[in-house]
């Protein structure tokens, strides 16, 4: 099998492609043959030195999902075959590396991956095997944290930050799926055009945070006018700093939320008086709190999303595809962010 690893940190071209003998599932795991790994952000933290607590230091494999056909048993699994297309769960990297007790994460940019037959999940024939490696991280960042923590309900403005990223394509989908009004925002214009251009838009309006000399303009005023003043009940933001969260305040609506899942923006002051008399709150939401809670939340969480494609209200918009020898390339386009949607490897 071939596996990407990153023997120091660094640029793109530290990602070495290393060949290994396939190894067989010992008992209660499966092997599966990969047909496609999602690429994150997490992915380039990673290869930089950035995301230690999840890699450990260098040798590592990076690559946090992954989906495919299982392609070998080991003994006493009866409830998966070979043949059968499954979704690697998503806590399989972090869960195999603390099992392993190293220090050195064995993430999924790889042909084929050993795991525990239970922490596999069946994947529908709606989504196709390009996807199947693509879904959790986005679907799930949302919806733990749109319908699992905060519950959102119909009629509510939610505005989505970064709108052309896949986790806030997935979480646009499920904030109509529950009937709230989702507003996409971008720093691009282009972006926005591109945006607007696609058959299956799911924003109910865009705005557009940034003139073309990429200086911030006064958006929450056309956050205000576009909800008739009534400002934004939850903001799903992995922008949230400085100026940017200021405008966020300033946008609140009464009891608003804003839930910050990232930290992409610029860091600086920010005056939160105002949450007091909106009786607003500023949240933090990480997927790790799905994935350890576990059990039936995370359960609920596969069976909400799979349900979504299986309807067909639920689209993952895939930008590119790259072999997983063109990785180096792949983290060159993802490094520049211009994409709309996922960008996936194709093992081969």
């Amino acid at each position: 099998m071939k596996k990407v690893i990153v023997e120091q940190f660094g640029h793109p071209e530290v990602l070495k492609i290393k060949e290994f003998t396939t190894p067989e599932p010992a008992p209660g795991e499966v092997r599966v043959r990969l047909t496609s790994i999602g690429m994150n952000h997490a992915d380039l933290m990673a290869r930089k030195g950035e995301y230690r607590i999840s890699t450990g230091l260098p040798p590592f494999t990076p690559g946090i999902e992954g989906g495919g056909v299982i392609d070998a048993v080991g003994k006493g699994v009866t409830s998966r075959h070979t043949g059968q297309r499954v979704i690697l769960g998503a806590d399989i990297p972090q869960r195999k590396a603390i099992i392993k007790e190293s220090s050195s994460h064995d993430g999924t940019y790889s042909t084929h991956y050993i795991v525990s037959a239970e922490k596999t999940v069946p994947a529908p024939d709606s989504i196709p095997d390009h996807q199947l490696g693509a879904i959790w991280l986005p679907y799930l960042t949302a919806w733990g944290c749109l319908v699992w923590k905060q519950r959102i309900k119909p009629g509510q403005f939610v505005a989505i930050p970064a709108a052309s990223s896949s986790v806030a394509l997935a979480a646009a989908q499920i904030a109509r799926h529950e009937k709230g009004i989702p507003i996409g925002m971008t720093t691009s214009q282009r972006k926005a055009e591109d945006l607007k251009k696609f058959a299956d838009n799911v924003y109910d309006a865009i705005i557009v945070t940034h003139d073309h000399h990429r200086k911030m303009s006064s958006w929450h005023r056309d956050l205000k006018k576009l909800t008739d003043r009534h400002g934004v009940d939850v903001f799903f933001d992995p922008v949230a700093a400085g100026e940017y969260l200021q405008m966020e305040v300033h946008s609140l609506a009464q009891s608003g939320t804003i839930w910050i899942y990232g930290l992409l923006g610029q860091t600086g002051p920010v005056d939160v008086t105002p949450l007091i008399r909106k009786h607003g709150s500023i949240r933090g939401w990480w997927l790790n709190e799905l994935t350890e809670t576990g059990g039936s939340a995370l359960k609920d969480g596969y069976h909400y999303i799979l349900k979504g494609f299986e309807k067909g209200y639920f689209r993952q918009r895939v930008a590119k595809t790259f072999s997983l020898n063109q990785v180096v390339q792949a983290h060159m386009e993802l490094q520049k962010g211009e994409h709309i949607g996922k960008l996936v490897l194709i093992p081969n």
